[in-house]
């Protein structure tokens, strides 16, 4: 068997890499949550049923702009989940 190198998951991407292979994946879960909260905030700003999905989750995001909203995302929600 030979070994060969993990791929790119990046290949030919302008952007920085958003995983390195070079890394262990835990030392990257943070900035791929990060990522994903701003994402989830854009996405959230204009959808009132996102809101009150994360809303549902004990996120407190109901009033809270886009930077507002990627930010309460990028911690555990301080809300109880609704049942």
């Amino acid at each position: 068997m030979i070994d060969t190198p993990p791929q790119d998951p990046n290949p030919d991407s302008p952007e920085p890499p958003l995983v390195s292979p070079d890394q262990p994946a835990a030392d990257q879960l943070g900035r791929v949550g990060a990522l994903l909260a701003e994402w989830a905030a854009r996405t959230a700003a204009d959808s009132d049923a996102l809101i009150e999905r994360f809303e549902s989750m004990g996120y407190a995001v109901r009033g809270k702009s886009e930077e507002e909203i990627a930010e309460v995302l990028k911690r555990p929600p301080e809300g109880r989940p609704a049942a």
